[in-house]
């Protein structure tokens, strides 16, 4: 359920979080030129409304089509939420930016469900006409939609949701929703809470008030910075006492909240802190009728002032400063009394609790370097944390591994070239799904924690000239795979088929090997319909949910081969590796596949070779 919450969460921010500019640009001008602004111009002025009514809802929504449906998807997200907006009364109505949020993925999966129903029956020369007429006449339709039913109840929730707030403000009971905001933002539901319901409820009352408190809930940068000093100064673990200083930059000029989250997470106790803190100046915020013009996206003290009214910049300075304040006093005592907790021990904590096996986190084959040519940091969003921690690691490891490419994503756009994942702990089972084929390296402090070093040594064990130094002495007798990887595991040559039928073939395959017994087959079937294991490149890896790990006998790999191509939703998969693993033991071959999807000449002989020795030995001995 949680990781469901936080997927569904990250998908309606990953809606607002590319149009962030949009929003600045839209609180700038509203803060500069409304009639209480900076420098107020009425003409000027009028650009607001229009930008909050239409450019803002298009954007949205033509980059949740896009999400689904790709660029056929981005145009029917822009033309259906056009009737949404029309729907309400345009610039007289409610800004349609929670409208956007339903009509841009709805209209991009309708187009995207007609493209697949049109596959293999467009007949040749009719492909332009058809394409632009069904967008056309679908976008035309769920414009319609728009109009008369998903604008008319959006614009009834809103309301429903902005009169639950004036009741919440009048009354003094604001400052409750820290109770929940807090352990949710430290869940990385962060994004999700700001853009995908604060922002459309801020939305409506800038334009009604020009501000909004809204803005000020979750952005506050005051909780974290009291929890981050608390571990400065009152920490009995050297470690995390020096990494929080580091942390405090970045949390509160670089507006990275999720800094301070693994700081809380090591203590859950200290979670009190942020949530009184955030509390106190919430109901100050009440009390002087504060708010802010527009998004303060990141939510760093810069961002904060800069979206404040010309005349709040004080109220919004002081707010921070009571929720650092009594976030550190709280704070300060809990972390004293834990002890000589370390960010490492909140990390072994973690491990125990979700069963995971303790102890080196990279296996034998990338301990020594071997094959690793791309790591991603990966965090929620995927332009906070992750961001961070790529750039420090790439610095770090530059000068030693010049070859390897070091980058950031978030946690569900993992690229599928990816050798090593980075990730927070609390969501390694997000990164497994979406980079099945990737080492994961867990950790719980971008900043300051062992298992960095651990991938640092791993990764330059070879020397730093970028070159791998293999002694003659030093080759093992027994490569990895040897055991995993049989050729009577591979069949070359096959029919195009369904992916149901290929994932079926790989699993009777597994069988045939001992790896697994039958009820695997419908775990790989199960697993398919979560993320799809195609991984690009002609490349699917199919393989059980991690609830039938248990079914599993022995490790083992499969391989087959589909020269044609066999569709794995809108791509085709011309080598299908059925997985069946017992630890960690198939990581090494894994490991030896992603070695070979380098090199463009050799996949390409491995999709349509029918010479089973060749396969088995590029895949078991690759090229270094």
């Amino acid at each position: 359920m949680k990781n469901a919450i936080a997927r569904f969460g990250k998908f309606l921010s990953a809606m607002v979080m590319p149009n962030i500019g949009a929003f600045i640009a839209w609180g700038f001008i509203t803060a500069l030129f409304i009639d209480t602004g900076w420098v107020p111009n009425a003409d000027l002025a009028s650009i607001q409304p229009f930008m909050l009514t239409y450019l803002l809802p298009v954007l949205i929504a033509a980059q949740g089509g896009k999400m689904v449906g790709g660029d056929r998807g981005r145009v029917m997200g822009a033309i259906a939420v056009m009737g949404c907006i029309a729907g309400v009364g345009g610039t007289d109505g409610q800004p349609m930016l929670m409208g956007a949020m339903i009509m841009g993925p709805l209209a991009g999966w309708v187009i995207k469900k007609f493209d697949q129903l049109m596959e293999n029956r467009m007949p040749a020369g009719f492909e332009m006409l058809i394409n632009n007429f069904s967008v056309g006449i679908f976008g035309m339709v769920m414009a319609i939609i728009g109009y008369y039913a998903v604008g008319p109840v959006m614009s009834a929730i809103l309301t429903v949701l902005s009169a639950g707030v004036n009741f919440l403000v009048e009354r003094s009971l604001l400052p409750l929703v820290s109770i929940f905001l807090e352990p949710a933002k430290v869940l990385f539901l962060n994004n999700a809470i700001n853009h995908g319901v604060f922002t459309p409820i801020g939305a409506e009352q800038v334009a009604a008030a020009g501000k909004s408190i809204m803005y000020m809930l979750e952005t506050n940068p005051g909780p974290g910075l009291g929890v981050l000093l608390a571990y400065m100064f009152f920490s009995k673990d050297r470690t995390t006492k020096g990494s929080a200083p580091g942390a405090i930059i970045i949390h509160f000029l670089g507006g990275i909240h999720e800094i301070y989250f693994p700081y809380i997470l090591m203590n859950p106790a200290v979670i009190i802190a942020p949530i009184v803190g955030n509390a106190c100046a919430i109901f100050f915020f009440s009390m002087m009728g504060a708010g802010l013009n527009g998004p303060a996206a990141p939510g760093s003290i810069i961002a904060f002032t800069m979206m404040s009214p010309k005349d709040g910049i004080l109220i919004s300075w002081i707010g921070v400063a009571i929720a650092a304040a009594v976030s550190f006093l709280i704070a300060s005592p809990i972390v004293k009394m834990a002890g000589a907790k370390n960010l490492n021990e909140a990390q072994d904590k973690m491990q125990q609790m979700k069963a995971e096996a303790k102890g080196q986190t990279v296996p034998a084959a990338q301990a020594k370097g071997e094959g690793v040519r791309k790591v991603v940091f990966a965090c929620d969003a995927g332009m906070g944390s992750s961001a961070m921690g790529a750039t420090k690691f790439r610095n770090r490891i530059k000068a030693a591994r010049p070859d390897l490419t070091v980058t950031n994503t978030s946690v569900d756009n993992i690229p599928s070239d990816a050798d090593v994942v980075v990730c927070q702990r609390i969501l390694a089972d997000r990164a497994r799904k979406c980079a099945p084929q990737a080492q994961l390296v867990t950790l719980d402090n971008f900043l300051a924690d062992p298992n960095l070093d651990t991938l640092y040594d791993a990764l330059t064990a070879q020397g730093t000239s970028g070159q791998a130094s293999t002694p003659q002495d030093a080759v093992p007798s027994k490569p990895a795979g040897t055991d995993l990887l049989l050729a009577s595991g591979i069949k070359l040559g096959l029919a195009p088929t369904t992916k149901e039928d290929a994932i079926r073939a790989a699993g009777r395959l597994l069988v045939e090997q001992g790896c697994v017994d039958e009820s695997y087959i419908d775990a790989m079937l199960e697993r398919e319909e979560l993320v799809t294991t195609y991984i690009g490149m002609g490349i699917a890896i199919p393989h059980g949910t991690a609830a039938q790990k248990a079914r599993v006998k022995k490790s083992g790999i499969v391989v087959l081969q589909y020269p044609e191509g066999t569709p794995f939703g809108e791509e085709k998969a011309n080598l299908v590796f059925g997985i069946a693993g017992v630890g960690e033991e198939h990581i090494d071959l894994l490991s030896n596949i992603c070695s070979v999807l380098e090199d463009d000449a050799l996949m390409n002989k491995l999709k349509t070779t029918d010479d089973v020795d060749f396969v088995l030995r590029s895949l078991q001995f690759p090229e270094p």
